[in-house]
């Protein structure tokens, strides 16, 4: 007689699949948490906010009371957040090799380009959330107007809503750009303030550059969106611009940034 002493099979085993990637949107999520989480962007934030709030002070006290409308209180705000929004994308970019933190966050997203594709899409919704920053103060400013006897009026064109919109979210992807191609916040930050304003002067004192200037001088070419109305050539002139400035560093950044070495 014999005993049959083969072991019975061992129980499968169930394979636990790999963690899938992180979607763009859970990417987005952690880049905004970023822009808030550092002292300096979480400061130039709070400062963005501090000056629309100071300028539709000073309006307050001293433009006419006429000129205290919605419209009044909402255009100049633009501006100075325009002017600081740049900086806020430069560092969203540039915060991974000034703070050492990409080689762990490469390793953990290893495709560089949804990374910097959540990069821009944060920093785009920071420049939203400007705008309605703006809207914000600017209402508070216009309730105050009518209390203290000055028109108050809250009629609106919102085609400058739209044009608002447009002038953050260019110059935000204008300054990220710049962090794209750079790579270094100082170099980045100093070449932003520097190039356009060189171009613009040196555009003003040279006959045969004003002609592309009406092309390539943002400053020139972005001005009518503090207007409500713009026209077809000016939509056109500004494109270009955009592409000069946004698009054609954007994909030149990306590319160093996926060639990059992480040390």
């Amino acid at each position: 007689m014999s005993t049959d002493t083969t072991a019975p099979p061992a129980p499968a085993v169930p394979v636990r699949p790999a963690d899938r990637a992180p979607t763009l949107a859970r990417l987005t999520e952690v880049e905004l948490r970023k822009l808030v989480d550092t002292r300096a962007g979480r400061w130039l934030l709070i400062t963005i906010g501090a000056i629309a709030a100071v300028i539709v002070t000073v309006q307050l006290f001293v433009v006419a009371d006429e000129q205290q409308t919605f419209t009044d209180f909402f255009t100049p705000s633009l501006l100075p957040v325009a002017l600081l929004l740049p900086v806020v994308g430069i560092l969203s970019i540039t915060a991974e090799w000034s703070q050492r933190t990409a080689l762990t966050t490469y390793a953990l997203v290893p495709r560089r380009e949804r990374v910097v594709v959540a990069k821009l899409a944060a920093v785009v919704l920071a420049a939203l959330a400007s705008v309605l920053v703006s809207l914000a103060v600017a209402a508070v400013g216009t309730l105050l107007a009518g209390a203290t006897g000055a028109t108050g009026s809250w009629q609106f064109e919102w085609s400058l809503l739209l044009h608002a919109a447009v002038l953050q979210v260019v110059n935000v992807l204008m300054g990220a750009a710049f962090g794209l191609l750079l790579l270094n916040t100082p170099l980045a930050v100093v070449s932003y303030l520097l190039l356009p304003t060189v171009w613009t002067i040196l555009a003003s004192m040279v006959t045969a550059l004003r002609g592309p200037a009406r092309w390539l001088d943002t400053s020139a070419t972005m001005e009518p969106l503090f207007g409500p109305d713009v026209t077809a050539g000016q939509w056109g002139r500004m494109a270009v611009s955009w592409l000069v400035w946004v698009a054609v560093p954007v994909a030149a950044g990306l590319l160093r940034t996926l060639r990059r070495e992480v040390s």
